[in-house]
């Protein structure tokens, strides 16, 4: 695995030559090595598609680029962070919440509607979050933050999970989301979190939430 939890706010990551990590900008605390750090203006290894994903969905600065050889140390803010590692399969992450990622994971974006229909664009507007989700696909590891921590709670066939929308951090598996709403529409007036919405996550896989409902 390239990245090592030193403490639940940073990572070690190990930067080989001929391999490339992708992380926030910022997110860089300190490194040793021949290590380099490019801004990515190609959206990491999603293309150009990616990139305008992230720009719609208000991620105005680029990803940076990570090469050479060396160790980088990677923390945000002050945010917990968690190491996710991918066999194969898609992570589905709040792009706010990604710190930094493996090269050889494939970077897209996913429009919330396409599983949450008309909720889908409710929940970016009432909730505060954004309209797209970062996927990454294929064998690698994956960086997240969270506010005061993270929990991972699996998701069965015979037992969904019903997550606040501002705790969600990111899912993988064969799961399914859908936005539902608690109260009436009057009800819901001035209510952006779980009181007034619930997210749905059905199938099997993980969930992972944030320990509170603040906004990174």
């Amino acid at each position: 695995m390239t990245f090592r939890e030193i403490n639940s706010k940073m990572v070690e990551a190990t930067v080989t030559p001929g391999q490339r990590l992708f992380s926030q900008r910022g997110a860089m605390l300190a490194y040793r090595g021949d290590v380099s750090f490019t801004p990515n203006l190609q959206g990491g290894q999603g293309g150009l598609m990616s990139m305008i994903g992230r720009r719609v969905a208000g991620e105005a600065t680029p990803l940076m680029t990570v090469e050479g050889s060396g160790t980088v140390f990677f923390g945000h803010g002050g945010h917990h962070v968690q190491v996710i590692t991918l066999s194969g399969d898609t992570l589905y992450v709040e792009a706010d919440r990604l710190l930094a990622f493996e090269g050889t994971l494939r970077q897209g974006t996913m429009f919330l509607g396409a599983q949450g229909g008309v909720m889908g664009l409710v929940r970016g507007q009432v909730t505060g979050q954004g309209l797209f989700t970062t996927t990454l696909q294929g064998h690698g590891s994956v960086a997240v933050m969270a506010h005061g921590g993270v929990f991972e709670v699996p998701v069965t066939p015979q037992r969904p999970v019903h997550v606040d929308p501002q705790a969600y951090v990111a899912h993988h598996g064969e799961i399914r989301n859908r936005l539902s709403t608690a109260l009436g529409w009057r009800e819901m007036v001035g209510r952006g979190s779980g009181e007034a919405f619930q997210l749905e996550l059905s199938g099997n896989g993980t969930v992972y939430v944030q320990a509170s409902e603040e906004k990174l």
